[in-house]
């Protein structure tokens, strides 16, 4: 079973009310020691690695605004997770280490410079949260008047990844001679320019950078769409699901699997991890109580302004009847608008009464419970591991690793300890050449 965290550069992941709760600290959000203590405590619990989601600006598809996000506590970035991710990395040494940039707005050589460094500097353990952005509110924070259409996106998205991967082997592991004595620092030789040219994008290359220990970045990718699945099929290493119901879970799974043996690529080249956000309690009437006091706490304009930004569309304005995809456009995300259609046909809900309740797959139990839970999410191959996402910070992810990874540990489901060194060597379960 495979465990990353879900992080965000602020006080609110997923869950709008967590911020509010009495364990939550907000004081400091700004303070290197909050990134270091989260990954100290992730990598004790022997973690795969954690990851920041992102947005390049603030939510304001809500009534026009941002006003919602801001005052109720949204989900925001308040760092960007590329000066926090460094800070982490000092801090541990097996913990994989994922940012979330965009293709579509961001060009390759940007990307594969930035994220080769930390992959350097972490000796192995980064990780490239692959997006095409889903807001025009992010366009246009880049000079671009809207996002272009979702399909193009993920033309371009194609090309950047060949464009990074080519970028990414520029040097040669070897390169380094650094002889004093006849004054050879490196061999020109095992440089090469990369030379890349697609209808999108163009790149002449080299980086100046080597390869990393695990060569280069491991790429994560949480595509929903019919082509978001294509791109995850050729190039994704980690798929985040955000399913709900484990028999959409397990349908997702084969699918996907299935794609891969289409591309070539082995069952076990990407691991397809489940969202879930897990509320520990003594007992399971305890966790059941604690669930229901914090999910009180999230305030309804908060939800509803989440649910506009993750299917690009202002519910606040929403008719019903009216069709999301079509008044989404070139916004919004593929797995939100299946969420929000599968939580409205579960209850019988309207679309707007559904957009109020969407509140990321909650497990509330005892250790033993949770554990129980996962396990038959796992063994029924409706998963390869989760992605947990909090509710309070940082209580969620202690109390997770303090109770239930002992739980998972004695199961046989879940590491003791870390056999390799490098993020990629965690995924696939085994030491890879040259590693430790």
């Amino acid at each position: 079973m495979h465990l990353v965290a879900y992080l965000k550069t602020g006080p609110t992941a997923l869950h709008g009310g967590g911020w509010r709760h009495p364990e939550a600290t907000l004081d400091d959000v700004f303070e290197p020691a909050r990134y270091e203590h989260i990954a100290r405590v992730l990598e004790a619990a022997c973690f795969d690695a954690c990851f920041f989601a992102d947005l390049q600006g603030l939510y304001d598809i809500h009534e026009g605004s941002f006003a919602a996000y801001v005052e109720r506590g949204g989900q925001i970035s308040y760092l960007d997770p590329m000066t926090v991710l460094p800070i982490m990395a000092r801090a541990t040494e097996r913990l994989g280490l994922g940012a979330t940039l965009s293709t579509t707005l961001l060009n390759p050589y940007h990307l594969a410079r930035s994220l080769l460094s930390l992959d350097v500097l972490s000796k192995g353990r980064a990780a490239w949260n692959v997006v095409t952005s889903a807001t025009n509110l992010e366009a246009q924070n880049f000079g671009l008047a809207e996002l272009p259409g979702k399909d193009e996106r993920y033309d371009r998205a194609d090309e950047v990844v060949e464009a990074c991967l080519r970028l990414w082997k520029s040097w040669d592991a070897d390169a380094f001679i650094q002889d004093k004595e006849r004054g050879i620092y490196a061999d020109p030789g095992k440089v090469r320019y990369a030379d890349y040219a697609g209808r999108w994008v163009r790149t002449r290359g080299p980086l100046s950078i080597p390869p990393s220990a695990q060569g280069h970045p491991v790429l994560m990718q949480a595509g929903a769409s019919e082509r978001g699945r294509r791109f995850a099929a050729r190039w994704a290493e980690v798929v985040f699901a955000m399913q709900s119901g484990k028999a959409r879970m397990q349908a997702f799974y084969t699918d996907l699997k299935d794609r891969l043996d289409a591309c070539g690529r082995r069952p076990d080249d990407c691991a397809i991890l489940a969202q879930v956000t897990c509320i520990v309690g003594e007992t399971d009437a305890i966790a059941a109580e604690k669930a229901a006091f914090v999910n009180a706490l999230v305030q309804e304009d908060l939800s509803l302004a989440s649910t506009s930004s993750n299917v690009g569309v202002d519910m606040s304005r929403y008719r019903e009847g009216q069709a999301l995809g079509e008044l989404a456009g070139t916004q919004g995300m593929q797995g939100s608008l299946d969420l929000l259609e599968q939580i409205r046909a579960a209850d019988a809900l309207s679309v707007s009464d559904a957009a109020r309740r969407i509140m990321p797959n909650q497990i509330a139990g005892s250790p033993r419970t949770i554990a129980d839970a996962l396990e038959d999410l796992f063994t029924s191959r409706a998963c390869d591991g989760f992605i947990l996402t909090p509710v309070t910070f940082p209580t969620s992810h202690e109390a997770f690793a303090r109770a239930v990874v002992p739980e998972l540990q004695r199961r046989g489901l879940f590491r003791s300890a870390y056999e390799g060194r490098t993020l990629r060597e965690h995924l696939r379960g085994r030491t890879l050449p040259g590693g430790a």
